[in-house]
């Protein structure tokens, strides 16, 4: 049987994953500078960041919409025994809605909600390419990912608040006062909704080795796979959590870039530590 892995480009999987296990990426829009990009292909991280830092309105981003997925569903269904499409949380966009009113021509196409976002969906997408690599039904995978949505545990530390302030998502004054005070606030997904969690002190780079740990203690962590994510960090700084988490008995340890999505709402210096509990 064969079996079509799709996911929203929201999910932030590395583009070698992707071409690995034939996972097509369906993209998200995102629009500044008086133009609309797709997130992914024509424009990335760097492209937001560069038109923010130079003075530019914070970008907006949009869903797939039904024409989009009208378009790939019609390619795919006829080629595949069953098509599997899973996106970002239904919280955050209406993909989801949208896929399911494209899909309801096609008996072979099933979507999936990730309540997730960033690699959190990622991992999940993996997941789904690997269980019908190994030969799962379509049913299979369905069951599995109903198991494994509510498990999945996905945080991340943002630097400053200022892409936070700039959509709306807190105040100007509560971005000051968090900068003035050093805090590096923790996000939490919790029931794909988005929650402020602990709040560290100090340097990015400083609080990380903290959250980290923070993260690992008393969750059930299942071992098999963890992902570093961040958007624009120095290098170092990932490099220096995948050693941590490495110390922690992980068998594999993947790192991710965040697309257009997180890096709109969150701005560069976010990190996070993505993991599925048992």
């Amino acid at each position: 049987m064969s079996i079509k892995i799709t996911a929203t480009s929201t999910c932030d999987l590395p583009p070698q994953l992707l071409e690995r296990h034939q996972i097509t990426m369906v993209p998200l829009y995102v629009s500044f500078g008086g133009s609309t990009f797709r997130d992914g292909v024509d424009a990335g991280p760097e492209d937001i960041f560069r038109h923010v830092e130079g003075g530019g309105q914070l970008p907006s981003t949009a869903a797939v919409n039904i024409a989009d997925y009208q378009t790939l569903f019609s390619d795919l269904s006829p080629r595949y025994d069953q098509v599997l499409h899973i996106t970002i949380g239904s919280e955050f966009s209406c993909c989801y809605q949208n896929a399911l009113v494209a899909a309801e021509e096609y008996s072979n196409v099933h979507v999936v909600d990730s309540r997730n976002l960033t690699v959190g969906q990622g991992i999940l997408a993996l997941a789904a390419a690997e269980a019908a690599e190994r030969g799962a039904d379509i049913q299979e995978i369905l069951a599995l990912l109903e198991d494994m949505i509510p498990r999945v545990d996905t945080t991340f530390v943002v630097d400053k608040l200022d892409y936070l302030a700039k959509g709306g998502r807190c105040s100007s004054v509560v971005a000051l006062g968090a900068n003035l005070l050093r805090l590096k606030p923790c996000i939490n997904l919790v029931d794909g909704k988005m929650s402020v969690g602990k709040k560290y002190r100090g340097a990015f780079d400083k609080v990380l080795p903290d959250y980290v740990r923070d993260q690992l203690a008393g969750k059930n962590v299942d071992l098999d796979r963890i992902f570093v994510v961040n958007t624009r960090c120095d290098p170092a700084i990932p490099q220096a959590v995948c050693r941590q988490v490495q110390e922690s008995g992980f068998r594999e340890v993947l790192t991710a870039v965040a697309g257009c999505t997180i890096s709109c709402h969150c701005g560069p210096n976010t990190l996070g530590v993505i993991f599925v509990r048992k």
